[in-house]
């Protein structure tokens, strides 16, 4: 792809921010620009938290912006709207390569997004820091660039097939998923972990993104009459399943992983959303007197109230940015290379975030992940923190 086809392609993405060509830009002050760019849903179906992660990196780079002048470089941020598509992810991260100033990237909302669209970082060399994507994949290809500061779904699958086993009493539960690389991935995970622990799968079932007519598999609930329906997928679909499955008489526990943890799930539940569960890779930060206070400078900064990755984004930002200060450091206090940042990343040690501490693995994953669990009562976000339960 030239150079001058990317540029036209970056204006066709609607991306909203104008960035500098790889082609153009010789001067003194072009060259210290430094992008760091954002890859997540900011439309369709999964933009609320999308734009959310978008916000908290955002939040983070501005903070730091004064600190990175001082040094001679300036921050700026690129986001990409990757739809939750995959083929939209990897046409972003294609531009994402093409543009040298881009050092690295903050993102993905989507695990089916993130592992292909990863292909590309790792061909260029572009570090990536996730703040939500919790498939396995992600990180199992011992890709350089990849890392995230979230669990993975072999911990989560099997965190809630354990509360629900022993805490639930469930003895027999009905699988949904959405067919995609997480809802098929954690609700595998969960299929596993239930099974040991002598819970009954008497269903696995299949929906598909963008269906907004669940009575086929409803029904096929109400026939097997199971103790537990667990459902692997994203809070869009989450909640017209939860609705629907409620209106029919379905009164059962219903549980989902971290793809339910949005303000939206709630929305469109509304009342129905009564004994509902989900795992999240997201604790409130308004549980520490830091998180509370990051809570309450967010919603004055963007007058929003704070969803659950919007912190993850912070951090997942913060810890790119300090990656980025060290490759500097060690660079002479000059512009470092894509594969100089690539490497200071992934060497961070013991960052202290808002609302995770990060240390990464060989393979890029957070030593110090944790797997909390929310329960409905009402219809208020983010529901009652059951506490953690990572297994």
């Amino acid at each position: 792809m030239t150079i001058l086809a990317a540029a036209s392609l970056l204006l066709a993405a609607g991306c909203g921010t104008k960035t500098a060509s790889t082609s153009g830009g010789t001067s003194s002050e072009a060259g210290k620009v430094i992008k760091i760019a954002t890859q997540s849903p900011l439309s369709g179906g999964s933009a609320t938290v999308g734009e959310s992660i978008k916000l908290g990196a955002q939040f983070a780079l501005e903070e730091q912006k004064a600190e990175f002048k001082k040094l001679g470089f300036d921050l700026q941020l690129v986001p990409y709207d990757d739809q939750g598509d995959p083929k939209k992810g990897v046409a972003n991260a294609q531009l994402i390569g093409a543009d040298k100033s881009i050092l690295g990237v903050i993102g993905h909302y989507n695990s089916g997004v993130a592992i292909p669209s990863s292909e590309i970082y790792e061909k260029y060399s572009v570090a990536m820091v996730s703040p939500a994507n919790t498939a396995n994949d992600v990180t199992d290809r011992k890709l350089k660039t990849v890392n995230r500061i979230v669990a993975r779904d072999d911990l989560q699958g099997p965190a809630g097939a354990d509360y629900a086993a022993k805490e639930l009493k469930v003895k027999s539960v009905f699988i949904v998923q959405d067919k995609t690389a997480y809802g098929t991935g954690i609700a595998e995970a969960f299929k596993k972990e239930a099974e040991k622990q002598g819970v009954q799968v008497v269903g696995f079932e299949g929906i598909t993104i963008g269906e907004k007519d669940f009575n086929g598999v409803i029904n096929q609930v109400l026939s097997k009459k199971p103790d537990m329906v667990y459902f692997g997928g994203l809070y869009t679909e989450g909640g017209l399943l939860i609705k629907q499955a409620r209106q029919k008489g379905i009164t059962i526990p219903i549980m989902g992983g971290d793809g339910m943890d949005s303000s939206t799930l709630v929305e469109i539940a509304g009342g129905t959303i009564q004994n509902t569960y989900f795992t999240t890779m997201a604790t409130d930060p308004r549980k520490t007197d830091k998180g509370k206070q990051f809570a309450e400078d967010y919603k004055k900064k963007f007058n929003k109230e704070i969803e659950g990755y919007a912190a993850y984004g912070y951090d997942a930002a913060g810890v790119y940015l300090k990656g980025l200060k060290q490759a500097i450091q060690d660079n002479g206090n000059k512009m470092p290379t894509r594969e100089q940042v690539r490497d200071a990343v992934r060497k961070v040690k013991d960052y202290e975030g808002v609302v995770t501490k990060v240390s990464f693995d060989e393979k890029g994953d957070n030593k110090y992940a944790k797997v909390y669990l929310y329960k409905f009562d009402a219809p208020k976000y983010p529901g009652e923190q059951v506490g953690e339960v990572s297994k």
